[in-house]
């Protein structure tokens, strides 16, 4: 990467993060934030969104395990293999002070959060049908921007992550579809 692309994406940050601070102090967005970043950990809502489908069906409750397998997978991908490659760091260690949040172990490119999100939302839409599909891009939407908003994660990171969660998302439905679970 060169010093000129490097100083884009740190110009892409700080407007970003600037355009956060005017709304920050605001009560409904530190709910909003804290809650959205605490259900993106370890994938929390979407494991709950997967066992809730399968209420009341072993087929489905099949596709709940393997789809909480698959988020399991990709978590590991990208928190022991691709943030390795990056180890970049976060804008602070430990998030903003006025918001509720666990602190990271990784480095902050690309977010967990939001890969972990975007490869949900994508890997989803197959199982449920409108306004469901728009419902999860919204949660996935939420769950990144509440991570620049927390400052645990720059604006890039969590592009980085929606971007990489949208291309394993992909191969899951691949390996979703090869072994007839779509």
């Amino acid at each position: 990467m060169t010093f000129d692309s490097t100083a884009r994406f740190e110009k892409f940050d700080n407007k970003v993060d600037g355009a956060l601070e005017h709304i920050r102090d605001y009560k409904f967005v530190k709910v909003i934030f804290s809650i959205a970043s605490a259900v993106g950990d370890f994938g929390i809502l979407w494991h709950i969104i997967g066992l809730l489908r399968a209420i009341g069906s072993v087929d489905r409750f099949q596709q709940a395990l393997v789809f909480s397998s698959m988020i399991g997978i990709e978590s590991l991908l990208l928190n022991q293999g691709i943030k390795r490659l990056f180890r970049r760091s976060r804008p602070t260690t430990t998030g903003d002070e006025r918001f509720a949040l666990r602190t990271p172990r990784t480095s902050s490119f690309p977010s967990g959060h939001s890969s972990s999100a975007f490869f949900s939302a994508l890997v989803l839409t197959y199982f449920f049908t409108w306004p469901w599909v728009v419902l999860f891009y919204v949660f996935a939407m939420l769950i990144a921007i509440s991570r620049v908003g927390v400052r645990i994660h720059h604006a890039s990171d969590v592009a980085g992550g929606a971007i990489v969660g949208s291309l394993m998302g992909i191969v899951g439905l691949v390996f979703l579809n090869a072994i007839h679970l779509l």
